[in-house]
């Protein structure tokens, strides 16, 4: 696939969940409407094509059956060029979680959307290894990770595989409540999506970290005191009532409009 080819994007679609949404990357003076990577992405893709007409169906705290149900269907009759799919984070993170019945439901999605002509970029998930409290779920995340290579191989989707990627293990790349993308992470992220998709960009999402300063026992005891109280304990509230993050709330750019 050439270089013409591979900018040759007129609409573009991004579908998932609060990674796709943009947590916790908030534009300025705007501490609740985040860009995020996707919206980055398409700020790359604009530089090229200044017609490009971008919506953002993500939606924080949904699960991949959500995603599956309300935003594929929804970006399917958009007629998008380009969509880019990340789902299935928040199923894993929940006890009981099955990575091959997951896999059926994200194999539908990237179906439905290749049938309607979109190319799609699907994403693996991040090695947990290198994060705090990331090791309950490593096992379920490779497997999981395992068939979505799969589904790309055979769909014929391109892939952003984040198991390998060690710049990211930087606790730097990471909001302070240990899920989500800091800005920093975000602007790499939407660096390393480009480069995927063969766009020329300016910088490098291998760029080494500058040195971190050394934090004592006492100060990452503290850290992680703060931590659960501020995120673990909320979040322990909303799953024990049945309620999401995303409740009540709908899509920061439904309709695809130039940027």
């Amino acid at each position: 696939m050439g270089a013409r080819e591979r900018l040759s994007v007129g609409t573009y679609v991004a579908i998932g969940d609060s990674f796709t949404e943009g947590l916790n990357d908030p534009y300025p003076g705007e501490e609740d409407r985040f860009r995020g990577w996707a919206d980055r992405l398409a700020e790359h893709l604009a530089e090229h094509d200044p017609d490009l007409r971008y919506a953002n169906l993500a939606v924080r705290g949904k699960l991949l059956r959500q995603i599956v149900d309300e935003q594929v269907p929804t970006a399917v009759g958009l007629r998008p060029d380009l969509v880019t799919l990340c789902g299935g984070g928040n199923d894993m993170i929940r006890p009981g979680a099955d990575p091959d019945a997951l896999a059926v439901l994200f194999d539908d999605a990237v179906r439905k959307l290749r049938a309607a002509g979109a190319r799609v970029v699907i994403f693996t998930g991040f090695d947990t290894r290198g994060l705090r409290s990331g090791h309950r779920i490593r096992g379920k995340a490779a497997t999981y990770n395992m068939h979505l290579r799969a589904i790309a191989d055979v769909r014929g989707c391109e892939v952003v595989d984040l198991w390998a990627l060690r710049v990211f293990d930087d606790p730097r790349a990471w909001h302070e409540d240990r899920l989500h993308l800091s800005p920093e992470g975000h602007r790499r992220m939407a660096l390393l999506v480009a480069e995927r998709l063969g766009v020329p960009v300016t910088g490098d999402w291998r760029e080494p970290w500058p040195p971190a300063e050394t934090v004592g026992w006492l100060t990452l005891r503290r850290e992680d005191i703060y931590w659960a109280r501020t995120y673990l304990l909320p979040w322990i509230g909303r799953r024990a009532t049945g309620r999401s993050s995303g409740d009540g709330r709908g899509p920061k750019r439904p309709t695809p409009l130039p940027l």
